[in-house]
């Protein structure tokens, strides 16, 4: 059977624009990189930062959420992401796929992205939360 290019039911998306930079994230369960019964679940997400404005941007560093089924609540900051600080000119989008382990089967991931512009003024982009879950529970 050839393979689909459908979505699969357990992703989950989130799309917000602050100061006309749009981010658009997708989640999904990754269950070869997850073991249930030692309460370990992995989740890949990815993310498409696409540049709205009329003048060039840098993302410098991320700030995120993560909260689990148990409302424990871990930050994560850091310059960048996946080890670039990606400039993007109007117009232009970064994607980039990475990964978030959980000790319970769902969760939820929010945040801010810093950016800058070639003017030096800095301003931060929400990440709009989304879910992580495991698409074989019930919620």
């Amino acid at each position: 059977m050839p393979e689909s290019n459908e979505q699969p039911l357990h992703a989950s998306t989130s799309e917000a624009v602050t100061h006309n930079v749009r981010v658009e994230v997708e989640s999904q369960y990754a269950p070869e990189r997850s073991q249930p019964f030692q309460n370990q679940w992995f989740f890949y997400y990815t993310v498409r930062v696409t540049n709205e404005r009329e003048e060039t941007v840098q993302l410098l560093s991320r700030h995120w959420i993560i909260t689990d089924a148990t409302r424990h609540v871990e930050e994560v900051r850091g310059p960048g992401v996946v080890g670039e600080q990606p400039v993007l000119a109007p117009g232009e989008s970064f994607q980039y796929t990475s990964g978030c382990p959980l000790k319970t089967c769902a969760g939820v991931m929010r945040g801010t992205y810093h950016m800058t512009t070639a003017d030096g003024d800095h301003f931060d982009i929400e990440i709009a939360p989304f879910a992580l879950r495991e698409p074989y529970t019930v919620h």
